[in-house]
């Protein structure tokens, strides 16, 4: 469904939200999952570790989500120091996230393609169940970008671990965002819509799946 669409009708809008709300909940929180099962407590003791969306929403990656269609978060704090993994612990830390939306994806894919057929035509119910899959589709490729600070730049960073690769990660973490806000921008204004087109074909290839 076109974004443009939900603000014709205020169900549809709500519907949207709860979605957003239980996507990025999830993803949040199953990263604050995977830290305190790999030994560190910080998200826990800072209250992450909760399926409280309250304790989750970024302000403006929420809006964003909502008036555009993709957006983020509140980080999850972690100290790496404390992961059972030195090396790699930060990037399964963040790879619980997007694994969360592919589990998310699935799960709400099933009772879409089992309750839909039982469904009428533009149905609530079934179309906020392609809201919560086509949303968890978009957060999982988008953060699988590999640049700071999406989930994807810790594999990225923790392959760069090594000295001689000092520059490009200092150039990576202290300029990440920008690189990242640039290239959206510029895939947008070049009407190249390169990051729409991925969303769109990743939507539909599941939306066939459990059609």
């Amino acid at each position: 469904m076109p974004i443009s669409l939900l603000y014709e009708n205020p169900t549809y809008f709500i519907a949207w939200v709860a979605a957003i709300l239980i996507a990025l909940t999830v993803h949040e929180y199953s990263h604050a999952l995977a830290a305190h099962y790999m030994g560190d407590q910080t998200a826990k003791r800072m209250g992450r570790l909760s399926l409280n969306p309250l304790t989750h929403i970024d302000p403006i990656g929420f809006l964003a989500l909502v008036l555009v269609g993709f957006g983020w978060g509140k980080p999850v704090p972690f100290n790496p120091y404390n992961l059972r993994y030195p090396k790699w612990g930060s990037a399964l830390v963040a790879a619980a996230g997007p694994i969360s939306n592919i589990l998310m994806v699935i799960v709400f894919g099933l009772v879409l393609k089992f309750v839909g057929p039982t469904l009428s035509v533009g149905n609530l119910l079934g179309e906020f169940l392609v809201l919560l899959v086509g949303l968890n589709v978009m957060l999982c490729i988008f953060n699988l970008i590999p640049v700071p600070p999406l989930d994807g730049s810790k594999f990225l960073l923790s392959a760069l671990s090594a000295p001689e690769h000092y520059k490009t990660r200092f150039l990576l973490e202290t300029r990440g965002p920008l690189i990242l806000l640039a290239a959206i921008i510029l895939d947008s204004v070049s009407g190249l819509n390169i990051l729409s087109k991925v969303f769109s074909l990743g939507i539909n290839f599941a939306l066939r799946i459990f059609s």
